[in-house]
Parts: C-alpha cells; structure tokens; sequence
C-alpha cells in the first residue's frame, strides 16, 4: 500500500503526465523513432526543377506530421553516380537507396570503432513510397527493379489510392477551376460547374478500377456522376465522355487523378480536346498526398501516428 507521498513498500510509481481538459484536448505528439528507416518518395516522370518542387513540397508536408522524419526523395528516371560525398541533382531511386544503407552500415562502424557494442542493424533502411495515385504496373515494375539493384534493404509501399482524401483533393482542384461548387451546402451555384465527370488515369485497365473507387466517393460529394478513362488507351478518355453525354450530362469536365510528375500534359491536352472538356489541375503537392505518404510509411513499420483526416476507421 502506498502512502501519499510515495509507496511503502518502495516500488517505484509511475506519475501521470498532465493533461489538458476537455474532450477537445490535443493528442500527444508523435516522433519518428530514433533509427528510423528512411522514407524515400519514388518520383516518377522525367526530372525537373518543377518536379522537383512538388516533390520537396510533399516531403514537406510529411516531415511535419512527423517529426524527425527522415525523408528523401529518389527519382524513377534519375541520376546515376551518387556517393557518399557526392549526389546528383535529381539522384536515382537505386542511388539513393544505396546511399542510405551505406550511411547506415558507417554509423555502425563508427561506433564499433569508438567502442560501443552494436548489434547489426536489423530492419528495412528505407521504406519506398511511390509517387502515384493509383496504380501502374509498368512504373512499378521499374520501382521494384531499382530496390534490386541498389541491394538495400528497403520495403515497397503500395500506391497511395484509392482514398477519401483524394476525393477531396479532386473536388478542391475542380472547385478551383471553377468546374464544381466548392461547397454543396452553400447556395450558391457556379455557372460553370460541370454535371459529369471524367477521371483520367494512366496505368491501363487496373488504374481505371482503382480510380473508379475514388470517383464514387468524388460522385458523392459533388452529386454528379464519375466516370473513370485510362489517358493511355487510345479513344478511352472520348468514349467516357460520350457515355456520360449519352447518359443526360450535357458540360463535362476532367479530372486528372494524377499527381503530376507521372503526367504527360500534352496527352492530357490531346484527349480533353478530343472530349470537348474542360480541364482541372492534376492534385499535385495537395496536403493529402504527404499525408498519405507518411500514413504508408508508418503503416510498414507499425508506427501508430495519427491517422490522416477523412481515413476510414479500421
């Protein structure tokens, strides 16, 4: 039995921290673990100082939902030759995974040589996120080619769709293109909103199902019908208008469900031209996508951060 100023049999007692009243109190904050394994954004497209931004942009977004977060970017189509005391402009997926299980294995040596007993690091160096809203089995198959050759010991997330939070990205970036209400509950109507969607992917026919996903729940909230069309399949991107057309809509616009850097804006431009609609922003470094990111990184490891908003609750 304790005593009120501290246990009488000498056990050690563990004090609660203080916390904040209130149902609306905040949680507590959540840190990357110390030793960490990297998260590494797998950027698809050709490199460049735009996709760059965007990148660093989403990176961003995830080291502030987590502190301490090692995150670094490697790009499908990038730059060979990075070392240790060296890198490239727009470094390789394969470079920069190697790079960081050879910073690993020499904070190992180090302190082996200062001393220290240290276990052989058990565990992924890098945990690889691509870049992608729903999936493509070509880039993919890229992705997973360059985990093999870089020989780290790194863990493949699956793409980041389908999501509720992606819905939401879609609907802002049509609102802001003046294609759809920014609100359904606000009464007022945008002369130019569009009363049929279609949400262009690449990745073939499995993209187009997994888009379709994401395009019931963006149906949903802007109360007009979704269709999904592959821009990679000649015709596709046509023939989904004209079913909506034939369906009662009568203005359409289209929705890239891409992030950007997996985009080629020429073949965007081509297909909405031959669609006769208007068309939106890709989702770009929306908040959502380094949420996203972060929430597959953790989910490999088995951190519990918090869960990014409009998640489904498991």
């Amino acid at each position: 039995m304790s005593s009120p100023t501290g246990p009488a049999s000498g056990l050690p007692v563990r004090m609660p921290r203080p916390r904040q009243p209130g149902r609306h109190r905040r949680p507590e904050p959540v840190a990357a673990p110390e030793g960490a394994p990297a998260l590494v954004l797998a950027v698809p497209g050709a490199p460049s100082t735009t996709t760059r931004s965007l990148a660093e942009e989403v990176v961003s977004i995830a080291r502030s939902e987590l502190p301490g977060l090692d995150a670094r970017i490697g790009y499908v189509d990038g730059e060979e030759d990075a070392t240790v005391t060296s890198f490239p402009e727009f470094p390789s997926l394969q470079s920069v995974l190697a790079h960081a299980a050879a910073e690993r294995t020499a904070r190992v040596e180090r302190a082996r040589a200062a001393g220290a007993e240290v276990a052989d690091p058990e565990g992924p160096v890098a945990v690889v996120v691509p870049l992608l809203a729903g999936p493509d089995s070509a880039l993919m198959r890229r992705i997973r080619q360059a985990l093999m050759d870089s020989r780290a010991a790194a863990e493949l997330t699956d793409v980041l769709g389908p999501h509720p939070l992606l819905a939401e990205a879609l609907h802002v970036r049509l609102s802001e293109a003046g294609l759809a209400r920014a609100d359904r509950a606000r009464l007022f109507t945008v002369a130019t909103a569009a009363d049929g969607i279609v949400l262009a992917t690449v990745g073939g026919e499995e993209a187009v199902q997994a888009a379709g996903i994401t395009g019931m729940l963006l149906a949903a909230r802007l109360a007009v019908p979704v269709m999904a069309a592959a821009l990679d399949q000649e015709g596709s991107i046509a023939a989904t208008a004209e079913q909506l057309l034939g369906s009662g809509s009568t203005q359409l616009a289209l929705a890239p469900y891409l992030i950007g850097p997996e985009l080629d804006s020429a073949l965007l431009d081509a297909a909405a031209k031959e669609a006769g609609c208007a068309v939106a922003e890709p989702l770009g470094p929306y908040p959502a996508i380094g949420k996203l990111a972060l929430a597959k990184y953790t989910t490999t490891l088995g951190i519990t951060p918090q869960q990014p908003s409009g998640a489904p609750a498991h």
